[in-house]
């Protein structure tokens, strides 16, 4: 289980997390809604360990990770794909998903790995040899989420996954969430799109201004009033 306790993150004179808690438990998806600045990609990279200024705890598995060095954090198995894909454009998409599982030390996994990258995302495997700058949106969006299941996480973040797609690529993304927690991955999940977070969530907080207001299950939020105003158009 990946637990957060009382984090708190400052940027300057900015108070951006205030005291949050949550857990994500194994093998379930749990997400965080709220509006841009609300405080969801800081606590992503709060437990990826990219953010310095920062108070409170953060345990994975029972272990403690806060203060831990970002490639220690991705060797216990945490693993982050960042908002705006942040792809190598002038790399093909093979060499993306070689540089996604730099920390293996099994070629024979990292092999396998690949394979399973392919299966998941085929339209990759199209496009192989392709420079990932010259991929559409959507496909660079698979490549940064392959890339990040190269390490072989039990954990992943992901921050924004349908940011700027089109419906039907969204819908898919969604699809490819729900496949990749099938396979045993466990998904901490930060999206503005709450219809598509909480339709595939078994847990969901609602952080506003830094804080966590309201929390439930996803199938129970989408129908809760409060959230239905605010986030899911009425």
């Amino acid at each position: 289980m990946l637990k957060i306790e009382n984090l708190n993150v400052r940027y300057g004179g900015i108070h951006a997390i205030r005291g949050i808690s949550l857990e994500v438990p194994i093998g379930k998806i749990v997400t965080l809604i709220g509006a841009n600045g609300a405080g969801k990609s800081s606590t992503l990279r709060s437990v990826a360990g990219l953010v310095k200024n920062k108070t409170g705890s953060i345990s994975w598995k029972g272990k403690n990770i806060f203060g831990l060095l970002p490639e220690e954090i991705l060797m216990s198995g945490v693993a982050l794909c960042p908002e705006g894909r942040r792809i190598f454009p002038q790399l093909t998409v093979l060499e993306n998903l070689k540089l996604g599982g730099y920390s293996r030390k099994d070629k024979s996994g990292l092999e396998e790995s690949i394979e399973r990258a392919f299966n998941l995302f085929p339209r990759l495997k199209e496009r192989v040899w392709q420079k990932g700058g010259t991929l559409s949106g959507g496909e660079q969006q698979m490549l940064a989420l392959a890339r990040a299941l190269m390490s072989d996480p039990e954990l992943i973040m992901m921050d924004e996954p349908s940011l700027g797609l089109a419906p039907l690529l969204v819908q898919e993304v969604f699809e490819i969430i729900r496949e990749i927690n099938k396979e045993g991955k466990t998904i901490l999940l930060v999206e503005q799109n709450a219809f598509g977070a909480l339709n595939v969530a078994d847990y969901a907080y609602v952080l506003e201004v830094g804080a966590i207001t309201l929390e439930g299950k996803g199938i129970d939020l989408l129908r809760d009033r409060r959230v239905i105003d605010a986030y899911l158009g009425g």
